[in-house]
């Protein structure tokens, strides 16, 4: 199937591994090119020189941290600069701290909406003239099934998520009628470089051993297993194409039917 996305131009923050990495090489496969910013300039100079090796298309590799709005604004006018357009934004960058209420600290709290939510506030701020110019673009939002399947020990990243996906259905709605679009994506458990992280968190907040803790998710999940980076990449690769152009102000979760309820329920039989 041809997705319609040869020679488009596609912004992917925090690009350089995880999700971000397979969203940026799902892209490059399909012949778009890629600008990639990431807080390590040495990591994602290195993905984005990787990726333009293997596939034969330019990238760009920026070092940015999305808590400054200096730095997403620079990251735009660097892949304008380079490209001369971006048809797609995704909002990828970002993580928030899990752990039940007593173990959240202020400062937790302020960086999970710093880095899961402002984060994608400036990046869609600073693209949103460009693609106004262009007549036309796509956004999506990476956010997470948190912000819709409440747990009580994903609270930080349940609150940024939710902000992000109300903001998702609100732009638009403000913005179809420019030919930008939005649409969000939910992933659940992934098996990325956070996961081990996750899981000792898990483990702590839950009173478990970290290897009873691993195997919680997977247990939640009617498939038996938590996600594999490619499979979200894949998503959102087809949600940014022409194929999907009329797919607007909605979200999608990519959990395997995930139901968190029984985390709680095999934890404590």
């Amino acid at each position: 199937m041809d997705l319609g996305l040869r020679g488009r131009v596609a912004l992917v923050s925090g690009g350089s591994k995880g999700i971000g990495k397979a969203i940026a090489e799902g892209f490059a496969r399909e012949g778009a090119k890629v600008a990639l910013c990431a807080r390590t300039e040495d990591e994602v100079k290195t993905t984005a020189a990787t990726i333009a090796e293997e596939t034969g298309v330019e990238t760009l590799g920026v070092r940015a941290n999305l808590t400054r709005t200096e730095d997403a604004e620079g990251f735009v006018a660097a892949t304008v600069e380079r490209f001369g357009r971006i048809d797609i934004l995704v909002n990828n960058a970002g993580s928030a701290r899990g752990g039940v209420i007593e173990h959240l600290s202020d400062e937790d709290w302020e960086q999970a909406l710093q880095l899961k939510f402002l984060g994608y506030v400036r990046l869609i701020r600073a693209v949103l003239p460009t693609m106004r110019r262009q007549g036309g673009g796509r956004v999506v939002n990476l956010i997470g099934n948190d912000g819709i399947k409440h747990c009580y020990w994903e609270i930080a990243p349940g609150a940024a998520n939710a902000a992000g996906q109300n903001l998702t259905l609100s732009l638009a709605g403000q913005f179809g009628r420019e030919n930008i679009t939005f649409v969000a994506v939910n992933p659940g458990p992934v098996r990325t470089e956070r996961w081990d992280g996750l899981v000792r968190a898990m483990a702590r907040d839950m009173k478990l051993s970290v290897e009873e803790a691993d195997r919680l998710a997977p247990r939640s999940i009617p498939l038996g297993r938590i996600a594999e980076v490619e499979e979200v990449a894949d998503l959102v690769v087809f949600l940014a194409s022409e194929r999907a152009r009329f797919v607007n102000g909605t979200m999608i979760e990519i959990d395997g039917g995930q139901q968190k309820p029984l985390m709680d329920a095999l934890r404590d039989g």
